[in-house]
């Protein structure tokens, strides 16, 4: 499923696009959609918490790419992956403990400094990308 990020009011935080994937906690983010936040920063990534209750995938690793979106089922949060956090040992993204793969930012040249961008305190919605507006 295809879906918007959006922060701020009229997105003035910045408008993101992604991917969810097949996995259980995506398929769960996906009927509950949308869905809105206040956005947290936690080093180079951003998560809040969503309406979910899901587990951890045999596959969720707290080690990450840059431009993975994930689930993190202690704090029911959806979280976005854009650099260092503070749990990295070098450049990699890594997340506090293990997370679920849910899907894949969208990823352009201006996307990471965008992402850097975004205040904690953000709003933040997430939508499907074909939802009306």
């Amino acid at each position: 499923m295809r879906i918007v990020i959006t922060f701020g009011q009229g997105g003035r935080e910045g408008v993101f696009r992604g991917e969810l994937n097949e996995s259980a906690a995506a398929q769960a983010l996906a009927r509950v959609l949308p869905a809105t936040g206040r956005a947290n920063v936690w080093g180079e990534e951003l998560y809040w918490a969503v309406p979910v209750k899901a587990g951890l995938d045999p596959e969720a690793s707290d080690l990450r790419e840059v431009g993975d979106l994930a689930y993190w089922p202690p704090g029911q949060a959806f979280c976005i992956f854009f650099g260092r956090t503070p749990a990295s040992h070098g450049n990699e993204p890594r997340a506090a403990s293990a997370v679920n793969l849910i899907g894949r930012l969208e990823l352009a040249d201006e996307t990471v400094a965008a992402l850097k961008a975004v205040p904690s305190g953000a709003a933040v919605t997430i939508a499907a990308a074909d939802a009306p507006t």
